[in-house]
Order: C-alpha cells, then structure tokens, then sequence
C-alpha cells in the first residue's frame, strides 16, 4: 500500500488499468505484421483523407473526435478506479462523522464495492476496444500503432494516473454523477461478476493501524502538519498509547523509598511532627512485623487531634478501599481499578503476600504526560 496525501492508494488497480491496453496493443501489433510481411510497403493514401474534402473529410473528423472522447473517457475510468479505491471506506466514514459533504458523495458509490471496480474497468476496456476500431479506419500501420500507443500512455495512463490519486475527494464527488450513470449503463454486465467476486472475496477489510503505526502517525503530523499537532498533545498521546503497556514494577515506589507507620504506634507529639514534616497525605500502615499492610491512613484524620496515649495509628488507618496488586499488574488496568475504588494509592505485594512497594495516581499520570509531577501532599 502506498500513501498520497493521507489517502491509501493499491498499485494492484493501477496495474490493472495498464492491462487494459492489450486490445489495443494486440489490434495494432497484428497490423504492424501485415506492414512487414508486405515488404515496408506503406499506403502512401494514408494523409489524404486529412487533405481532401467532402464526405470522406468530413467522416474523418469526425472518426478522430469520437477517438478523443474514447480517449478522455479511458483516462477517466483508469484515474477514478485508482482514485477511488484508494479512499478506505473507514476513511470516508470518519469523514462523514466531521460533516464532509464530499465525503458523502463518494462513500454513496465507493460502498459498491466490486460492482464499483468492475463497472469502471468495464468502461476502461470498451472505450480502448473502440477506439482501436476508430483509429483503424483513420489510418494504419506504424503510425497507427504509434499514435495509439501515445494517445493511451499520455492521456490514458499516465496523467489521469497522476493527478486522480492526488485530488482523490475532489475529483471522486464532481464525478459522482458520472460514476452513477456507469453502474446503471453497465449493471446488466458487471453485476453478475461482482457478485461472484463478493462471495469469493467476502466484504472489504477494515483498515487499521497499530499501536506504533498511530505513534508514527501523530509524530509525522506534529513534524510536518503545520501546527495541527503540537509538541505537549504529541507528548500526552503517545504517552496515552503505551501506558497500557507497562506494568507496574516499572513505575512502583520501592518499598525501601516509602515512608510508612507501624498500626501499634501512639499517637504522640514526635509522630504528629514527623508526619507534618514528611507531608505526605496518604501513609501506608503496616502490621507489627512490617511485612503486611493492614491499610492507609489519610492524614486529614488526624486535623483537630492532640497527642494521646491512649490511640495508636492503626485506630484510624482506612482499608475499605485499599488496592492490593503484584507487580506484573498493567497501568491501564491499575488506573481502572483506582477510578473505581476511588482511591489514589495501590499496595504492591509479591508472592507472599509481603509489602514490596507502592503505586501511585501521580505515577500513572508521570507516564502518560511523560513528564514528573510532586507527590500528593497536604
């Protein structure tokens, strides 16, 4: 597949189209035959009709007008096929969602589908079948196999081929009118086969990109989209698009880095100053062996209280809505879990069940925003 403009283009139709000069090229060969076998002996009348006057004259300006519409209309269908099926139908529908009236017009015949693509090369054929017809009553031999020859090449391949791809939207809903009048001339014909080719072929895939192309993409528009994408939203979407691949233990808080409280600690002046100093507004609790995690205590708790003997940390630490993970757990599953239980904190134990570290809101939001953020304080 190859990309024009943002629109995907199949070199397949385009080497369909040039398949179909062989009517011509096989006419025209067969007489370049009879040119030699008769000894290079060309019919010296063959300029005459453009010179003489009359019926004939007039027949053969007229012969040469139908061979410039045949030829016009050969471009056309060979530009349109290739225009045409190289706009994805997923393409053109999220077009349609942004209110893209050109966009409506051509999915209403894009949508067709086989019957699409065997109407125009339908057309394509029969207007070089013709033409070689024509051609051949003007005049014959090398100048014949040589004019037609030019005449599709330039006018009938190369330059539709060109510009058609380039201005794909464009061109596909000022022609849609066009393209409707083919698919009821040629239905009777082309019907049948295209539904033979959609019971063979079955319905078009969908495109899709993965994770790393839409990464490419979004940088591609930021380094050359003229301001459609700046730098801080390029930063937060491929940020966005791999969050969901990294798993905890790569962002978790060591359980050597955490500042914690054992549940059996008093409530004295020293601790109420040390968790003033720390200021931190969640501090994780842990059993009396400092293995497990019992809860959290959220410092705001503690507003309004003196020192007391007679309470511990563990009278307010809260585990209703403690998260309790391993360190394999995915960010994105992480994030829906903490919206869930509402809550801003996550306990990262092994396989033993013993306190290994923690995982933070802040930590999920440093990797998708890709920069760091201060811990939640106060």
């Amino acid at each position: 597949m190859q990309k024009r403009n943002g629109l995907m283009t199949n070199p397949v139709y385009a080497e369909i189209n040039v398949t179909c000069t062989i009517p011509i090229v096989l006419f025209f060969s067969l007489d370049l035959l009879k040119f030699i076998k008769s000894d290079w002996q060309i019919k010296r009348s063959w300029y005459r009709p453009f010179c003489s006057g009359g019926v004939k004259n007039k027949k053969m300006w007229h012969n040469i007008l139908i061979v410039i519409i045949l030829v016009v209309l050969s471009g056309t269908f060979a530009g349109l096929t290739l225009a045409l099926f190289g706009i994805k139908l997923s393409t053109l529908e999220r077009k349609i969602k942004l209110g893209n009236e050109r966009a409506k017009k051509v999915y209403a015949i894009r949508k067709k589908g086989n019957l699409l693509l065997c109407t125009l090369l339908l057309g394509n054929v029969a207007s070089y079948t013709i033409m070689a017809v024509f051609m051949g009553s003007i005049t014959s031999g090398v100048i014949a196999s040589f004019v037609a020859t030019s005449l599709i090449f330039v006018f009938g391949e190369i330059i539709p081929q060109a510009v058609f791809p380039r201005y794909a939207l464009q061109i596909g809903a000022k022609l849609s009118w066009l393209v409707w009048v083919l698919l009821i001339v040629f239905y009777p014909v082309a019907a049948p086969i295209a539904w033979v080719l959609d019971k063979i072929l079955g319905k078009e895939p969908p495109l899709l990109w993965s994770k790393q192309e839409l990464g490419e993409i979004i940088k591609y528009h930021e380094d050359v989209g003229d301001g459609i994408i700046d730098k801080d939203e390029e930063r937060i979407i491929l940020g966005a698009l791999s969050f969901s691949e990294i798993t905890v233990a790569d962002i978790m808080i060591l359980r050597e880095e955490v500042f914690f409280l054992e549940a059996q600690t008093i409530l004295s002046k020293k601790v109420f100053e040390t968790i003033k100093e720390k200021g931190f507004s969640r501090v994780p609790v842990l059993s009396q062996n400092r293995k497990n995690i019992i809860g959290i205590l959220l410092t705001k708790n503690l507003i309004g209280l003196t020192a007391n003997h007679n309470q511990t940390i563990g009278d307010f630490c809260d585990s209703d809505r403690m998260i309790i993970i391993n360190e394999s757990k995915k960010l994105d599953d992480l994030l829906n879990l903490m919206v869930y239980q509402k809550t801003h904190m996550a306990i990262v134990v092994d396989e033993f069940k013993d306190f290994k570290g923690l995982a933070t809101m802040e930590d999920i939001m440093e990797e998708i925003l890709k920069t760091e953020l201060e811990d939640q304080k106060t």
